[in-house]
């Protein structure tokens, strides 16, 4: 169940990144609002996580699942490019991300 809950605080960092694109260096209110709430319970799914997966690994997944998750909506709905190195680093990030939940530690 940790890992469910560290994967929905990775989505939820991509929310509150997004969040912040959209609030306009923190101008504009209701994606202000949006990017606090995301940011709140991305942190709270962390450290809800980190009971019962260690730390170190539980921040690593955390932050590359949230990397991995920004490349995806930049690409697709901000514009962001999509090169083939680009591509290939992100899959690096999701590769080690599995080799983590793959070792064996909780």
């Amino acid at each position: 169940m940790a890992w469910i809950v560290l994967l929905i605080g990775s989505l939820c960092e991509v929310g509150w990144l997004v969040g912040m694109k959209y609030a306009d260096g923190f101008t504009r209110l209701w994606p202000t609002v949006i990017m606090l709430f995301f940011m709140v319970a991305s942190v709270g799914c962390l450290g809800v996580a980190i009971k019962t997966i260690p730390a170190g690994t539980a921040y690593a997944v955390w932050t590359g699942g949230s990397i991995a998750a920004v490349a995806v909506v930049g690409v697709f709905f901000l514009g962001e490019p999509a090169t083939p190195m680009r591509l290939a680093s992100f899959a690096l990030i999701v590769i080690g991300m599995v080799g983590l939940r793959l070792s064996g530690v909780n």
